[in-house]
């Protein structure tokens, strides 16, 4: 399947400071990538190169097979752009800011009231097409900057930090929205939000430094972490006899005689409580431990976190 985008060992210096090293990924229609990583990672540089407002040092972008830098107008009417902050003018109406987005996208007169509605009701937008931006409640200007995104129907849509801000009910809308934008497009999401990454994304980038240090499905994530056991005994032996256990590779004394096993690749569980039993330290509990997403972040940024 040929790529919507594609970008290759994308490169950005500004001075002597290299903030983007030798990005490279691929987007495909119908996925919903997630772009993640600590702030002064990247993120927002590699999203401007990625949207041709700004040019790499080195590497290239490619829109459905086409540089923007060589084609831009071609290239950026196969994408939607929403930065963290919505470029929209508080003065005008919604109908009136759409309208406009409409032209400066080069649709047709005849076919931009179709456009409007169209991208209202995608939004949700269709009570406050009167109103000004500017008397809008922070979640209805999110929906307007997505609104202007999607007008003029691209392969290719952008979000940066769409959902900041907003409250619980305003995220779970603009995440439906996200997920119905998915089914039928490629959508980039760049997010401090770990819990919307596993609620809307089917892969994820994490950047680090301005390098990828993770790139592929959310489910390849937990198969390379080690796993781990917390075990609770009523009769503990010292701690460096469990460590010795077949497949315990660390040891770590937690609160009320428990402990957390951290355990080599494939290690049975069922092996672990055997020799717990044969040799008398009574086993209370034992539950399986898996990291989650935002552990395994804090791992791979900063290298923190359990092995």
């Amino acid at each position: 399947m040929k790529a919507l985008l594609e970008a290759k060992r994308l490169r950005r210096r500004f001075g002597r400071s290299q903030v983007v090293r030798d990005v490279s990924f691929k987007l495909h229609q119908g996925e919903v990538l997630a772009f993640l990583g600590p702030n002064g990672a990247g993120k927002s540089t590699t999203m401007r190169m990625l949207s041709g407002t700004l040019a790499p040092t080195e590497g290239r972008v490619l829109i459905a097979g086409i540089d923007p830098l060589e084609q831009p107008l071609r290239a950026k009417a196969l994408l939607g752009y929403l930065p963290e902050n919505p470029p929209l003018y508080n003065q005008l109406t919604v109908d009136e800011y759409l309208n406009f987005c409409a032209r400066l996208r080069a649709i047709p007169r005849r076919g931009r009231k179709s456009a409007l509605a169209r991208s209202k009701a995608r939004c949700g937008l269709e009570q406050v097409g009167r109103r000004l931006i500017a008397n809008l409640s922070k979640g209805y200007r999110q929906r307007v900057g997505i609104a202007q995104a999607i007008i003029h129907e691209p392969r290719i849509v952008i979000l940066d930090e769409p959902t900041s801000g907003l409250d619980p009910n305003q995220i779970q809308d603009i995440r439906q929205l996200i997920r119905e934008l998915g089914s039928e497009r490629g959508v980039i999401l760049s997010t401090h939000i770990l819990p919307e990454v596993q609620a809307v994304c089917d892969r994820v980038m994490i950047l680090n430094q301005g390098q990828l240090v993770f790139s592929g499905n959310l489910s390849e994530l937990h198969p390379q972490e080690k796993s781990s056991l917390i075990i609770q005994l009523d009769n503990p032996p010292e701690t460096e006899l469990l460590g010795k256990l077949p497949g315990v590779t660390r040891v770590d004394l937690l609160e009320g005689k428990r402990y957390r096993l951290q355990l080599g690749r494939g290690t049975d569980h069922g092996i672990i409580a055997e020799h717990i039993v044969r040799h008398g330290w009574i086993l209370q509990a034992l539950c399986p431990e898996q990291q989650g997403l935002e552990q395994i972040f804090t791992r791979l940024t900063t290298g923190e976190g359990p092995a």
